[in-house]
């Protein structure tokens, strides 16, 4: 997994400051990763905040990092972590590119957390294997880089010599999990809850993909009749009594939804049902029964099955995770 070319029971972590960087990137892997922890037979990590180039690094918090090293510190690290990249997806320089596949080919962890995936898929260094991304840049990952597998839904893939993450606080998940395989479940847990975080947290980034909102524009029957669909959750809906309700034809009032929402009134409607229930689990005690009625979905159990196939965790979790991160 991770070879070790430094002192016994000291890996080198190596982490990307990237021109522009927000600081809340660059600090999950540091905070992970820079504590000395103190028992004496857990690895210790020796913490290398490197830059493409030479001098202070900027951020839009308005401040500046001066990383001490440059990319060469890629050539003694145990692991190498890009924590971000460009919001633009840019390519790479070649010096970074360069540097990444040859601490790959030293067999150097490779980590990508949420869009640092990029340079590490131009880099060649996931072709014919599954990564994951924040959900909002998997298309254009997949798009630029289709000889990957993407996973839109997990928090983290760990391929063993490289891994990925989703969006910004996944890679604390991410990060939790390299140090759960290091030194072990115990420091991990401590960490954890040092951070006032789960250690493992149940579901993916499903959970947070945006649901599809009403469609607007166009016919303004169609738009109010969508909204008060969406008001109106708890009724039953199809596509014949809407149609009649905006005195359409069913043909015609399918085709106009279609052409402006991209997909179909049955998926629209599943999609807004789960939003409204994950509104209602965020900010509300009603219970699991009461939030399925007023979603739509008759019954808890029929809200459990969607809310599971959805987001890949139960209604209960989902409630208990969000007031864990509001309580933090």
């Amino acid at each position: 997994m991770m070879k070790n070319t430094a002192q016994p029971n000291v890996i080198k972590v190596a982490v990307l400051a990237l021109e522009g960087i927000m600081p809340f990137h660059l600090s999950v892997p540091c905070l992970v990763f820079g504590n000395r922890y103190g028992e004496p037979d857990v690895p210790k990590f020796e913490l290398l905040v490197c830059a493409i180039d030479k001098g202070p690094v900027s951020n839009p918090a308005g401040f500046s990092i001066l990383p001490e090293h440059d990319l060469s510190a890629l050539e003694s690290a145990d692991m190498v972590i890009v924590p971000a990249w460009h919001e633009d997806c840019r390519e790479a320089p070649l010096i970074l590119l360069d540097a990444l596949r040859k601490a790959h080919r030293r067999g150097t962890r490779i980590v990508g957390l949420c869009l640092g995936v990029f340079p590490i898929a131009e880099a060649g260094l996931l072709n014919g294997r599954t990564a994951t991304t924040h959900w909002a840049y998997a298309d254009a990952l997949s798009e630029r880089y289709p000889e990957i597998e993407i996973n839109r839904e997990l928090l983290y893939v760990d391929a063993g010599d490289v891994v990925t993450s989703a969006g910004v606080v996944a890679g604390l998940d991410c990060c939790l999990h390299l140090l759960r395989q290091v030194s072990g479940a115990e420091t991990a847990n401590q960490v954890a809850r040092a951070f006032v975080t789960a250690p493992r947290r149940q579901g993916g980034q499903a959970e947070f993909i945006e649901r599809p909102v009403p469609p607007t524009g166009g016919d303004g029957r169609f738009a109010q009749i969508l909204e008060w669909v969406a008001q109106n959750l708890g009724q039953a809906h199809s596509i014949d009594s809407l149609a009649e309700r905006a005195a359409m034809s069913r043909r015609h009032f399918s085709r106009l939804f279609r052409q402006a929402a991209g997909t179909s009134f049955k998926q629209w409607l599943l999609g807004q049902r789960l939003a409204h229930a994950q509104r209602m689990l965020e900010g509300g005690n009603a219970s699991i029964e009461e939030v399925a009625q007023e979603a739509g979905f008759g019954s808890a159990l029929s809200l459990r099955q969607h809310f599971h196939r959805a987001f890949h965790t139960s209604p209960s979790a989902y409630r208990k995770m969000f007031r864990l991160i509001a309580s933090s």
